[in-house]
């Protein structure tokens, strides 16, 4: 099995003030993302970040496919030591930039997605579907595992048993089913997740760099801790944050519309 020529575009464009639109397009693959294709996108959400982006929606320009699993002929290939479409790097790459402290990550998912695919979905901050996607790890019914996410971070959003269910059998799942276990973040109308995402994009985008960093930060480090040891986090966070120019500024004037009846 050899690797083919590379056909997908990652396109960038900046709809909203600090807010970059990331789209993914691979006709050819049907959104299967080759190496060449996840070292793109990893090196433009970098770019996005080091260009101001405060917030990133990652969306897809193929109608009904967001993001798909892992193109096999470049997975086999590097098993086997053939050519490869691009080094893979970018899996990773990927994973660091949406959740990255400086950037909020919003995937808005208009299409079925899969496997590794889904799994950058699971790395994002927060994720707006419409409700017929489906999403799947069919990992296993290609003789393999989830590899950057696909139970770790699954079994956080969904639950043990909804995830557990998900990865041994490769069963789809609808958007809906996942909304209401708290995998998918909101729903959207048909035709409607990028719209929705780019309008919550711009809300995040206007609150304080600092805090929201530091919000990142704590639901980082809060999941696996003991209670007394996340609230010691926390606080030292919030220590850190309230602080600034821009907090005192906020609370400023979050008072003075409050005594002015304007809240």
């Amino acid at each position: 099995m050899s690797a083919v020529g590379v056909s997908h575009t990652v396109a960038v464009e900046w709809p909203r003030d600090a807010v970059a639109l990331v789209t993914f397009s691979d006709p050819e693959r049907d959104n299967r993302l080759c190496w060449a294709a996840v070292d793109e996108l990893g090196a433009r959400l970098a770019g996005c970040r080091e260009s101001g982006a405060r917030v990133v929606v990652l969306a897809s320009g193929l109608a009904g496919h967001w993001l798909q699993h892992a193109w096999l002929p470049d997975l086999c290939a590097g098993l086997e030591g053939g050519e490869l479409t691009g080094t893979g790097a970018g899996w990773f790459d990927c994973q660091a930039e949406l959740s990255h402290p400086d950037v909020v990550s919003i995937a808005a998912i208009a299409g079925d997605s899969s496997g590794g695919g889904a799994e950058l979905g699971w790395a994002c901050d927060l994720r707006i579907a419409e409700p017929g996607c489906m999403f799947s790890q069919p990992e296993v019914s290609m003789g393999l595992t989830t590899g950057i996410g696909g139970c770790s971070r699954l079994l956080r959003l969904a639950g043990r048993g909804p995830a557990t269910d998900m990865v041994l059998t490769g069963d789809p799942v609808s958007a809906r089913r996942l909304f209401e276990l708290g995998a998918v973040s909101r729903l959207a109308g048909e035709g409607e997740a990028l719209a929705a995402a780019l309008d919550l994009a711009e809300r995040v985008a206007a609150r304080s760099p600092a805090a929201l960093a530091g919000l990142k930060r704590i639901l980082a480090d809060c999941g696996d801790s003991p209670l007394a040891e996340a609230l010691a986090g926390e606080q030292a966070v919030f220590q850190s944050v309230a602080t600034g120019e821009r907090a005192l500024a906020e609370m400023k004037r979050v008072q003075a519309a409050y005594e002015s009846g304007d809240h």
